[in-house]
């Protein structure tokens, strides 16, 4: 890709130098994105999993333990936070729309950086994919990286090609495609296939993605300029696949958990379950401890996994002499079931699907080892980013900025917290507040007491004794509703 290191300023030299002064003295980002993962690390009081990394951040910075995404698949909440915007209103509502094409115009966080004078630069999934990644408009570099061939692999390929041609060529491509997901259950890709991989650290993309940052860190890639650097880590995202070692940390008997319950299944909205659960292979309502087992082993190994990497990029960070003068924000797009309530994956609006972690360190202003408990969204992190960094934001963003909160721990977060997913041609709503989880659905709603059910088993919609609080919920959720279809474009043509 091509690499921009000039920029030409139509000014007198001298206020170009000037401004040049101003923009080294801003401080640096190194913004970090998981994929798919949920509250199953420390810093959100999950005890059963080792993430040190997050400890580390955590330690010396602040932890949000109520942060919510706008939408619990991956396009659509990438391009909501990445723009500062709720899902109605970037019209971004699956993982295939292109954000450039619906809302032209529309400047991303990154772009804003950028054109703000900072280098940036991005490894791995920021973006959900190359097709909808703005390239050159956001990044100075941005590189994307495979995981190398699994060692078991290796000699059944190879004897596949003597027999049939090149895996890369016409025919014998497809049916190696339809051939490769019959290996073995590391291979078969989001049915979901999970597994030691036989390779090391820096032999998975998420050890390219924290090697290739450090690089730019050791190797001073923004020369004298601000940096912006993304790291998209790309585990825990099926399919399950990490290094050996991490496996070993797991031992399934060891594991706890509680059993799924199926009270849900007994009175939420139909539009409100999902049968993933038969494509993790499981059958409805029967038990399969084993299978549970083996899922979340493969699914912590990822976390403890992409933890270690990202211990990396915070060695490279101090290293470097960039430790005390970066923000650092480590998040996840979104959070996922694994068997509670009988059901898998994302794509739901559920307080184990909407939450997502979020550590955030702004040297000399976070206080080291805080937390908060106000609710917080995804779409706060532009605004919040733009404030501590001098960069001027658009007038389009519905975030709010979290800076008073990271100065104050005490300061209150957002009275509700808003997210939408997509059922066929209809839309779900649901809010969080402090204690309730209110979902609308065109012909039917939910209401949980999260103080009282936690795990939102029992839904209160039809109790005589919870309707005040109904009314005040939808009055909630009427509101929130405005808000995000409020920068709401026409379809461009």
């Amino acid at each position: 890709m091509k690499q921009t290191h000039l920029f030409l300023c139509p000014l007198s030299l001298g206020v170009c130098l000037l401004q040049s002064a101003v923009a080294a003295q801003r401080p640096n980002v190194l913004f970090i994105v998981c994929d798919d993962l949920n509250t199953h690390v420390s810093t959100s009081g999950y005890p059963h999993i080792r993430t040190p990394a997050f400890d580390h951040l955590a330690a010396s910075g602040m932890s949000f333990n109520r942060a919510y995404c706008q939408y619990p698949v991956c396009g659509p909440s990438r391009a909501s936070f990445l723009h500062g915007l709720y899902p109605q209103s970037t019209g971004i509502l699956n993982n295939k729309t292109d954000i450039r094409k619906i809302r032209p115009g529309t400047v991303s966080l990154p772009q804003r950086f950028k054109e703000s004078g900072y280098w940036t630069g991005a490894v791995g999934k920021v973006f959900h994919n190359v097709k909808v990644d703005p390239g050159e408009v956001a990044w100075n570099r941005m590189l994307r990286f495979e995981n190398d061939e699994m060692p078991m692999v290796t000699p059944i390929r190879e004897k596949f090609e003597a027999e049939h041609g090149p895996i890369t060529d016409g025919k014998s491509r497809r049916l190696w495609r339809q051939f490769y997901p019959t290996i073995a259950k590391q291979t078969k890709g989001q049915k979901p296939g999970y597994g030691p991989t036989g390779l090391t650290d820096k032999q998975h993309k998420d050890g390219k993605n924290a090697r290739q940052i450090a690089d730019w860190l050791e190797n001073k890639a923004q020369g004298d300029r601000p940096f912006f650097m993304a790291c998209g880590i790309q585990k825990p995202h099926i399919p399950f696949l990490a290094p050996d070692k991490y496996f070993a940390m797991y031992p399934p008997a060891e594991l706890k958990f509680t059993p799924a319950s199926m009270e849900f299944w007994k009175q939420a909205p139909k539009i409100a379950q999902t049968k993933r659960y038969g494509g993790f292979g499981f059958e409805f309502g029967v038990t399969n401890d084993a299978l549970r087992r083996e899922y979340m082993q493969a699914y912590h190994a990822c976390i403890s996994f992409i933890d270690a990497q990202i211990g990396g990029v915070f060695d490279a960070l101090k290293n470097s002499g960039h430790w005390d003068d970066t923000i650092v924000v480590l998040t996840s797009d979104h959070g996922y079931l694994l068997g509670e309530k009988f059901m898998w994956g994302k794509v739901m609006l559920f307080e184990t699907c909407a939450r997502v972690p979020l550590v955030i360190r702004v040297p000399g202003q976070t206080h080291a080892g805080s937390s908060s408990q106000g609710l917080v969204e995804l779409i706060d992190l532009y605004p919040t980013l733009a404030e501590l960094c001098a960069v001027k934001p658009p007038s389009e963003l519905q975030g709010r900025s979290l800076v008073p909160m990271l100065r104050d721990s005490k300061q209150p977060g957002k009275e509700i917290a808003y997210t939408v997913v997509v059922r066929g041609a209809d839309l779900g709503h649901a809010i969080r507040t402090d204690r309730w989880r209110y979902t609308e659905w065109p012909n039917d709603e939910e209401l949980y007491d999260l103080k009282k059910d936690p795990t939102e088993d029992h839904n209160l919609v039809q109790s005589a004794t919870h309707s005040e609080t109904l009314k005040q919920m939808r009055k909630h959720l009427k509101r929130a509703e405005r808000n995000a279809l409020s920068e709401m474009r026409p379809p461009s043509h």
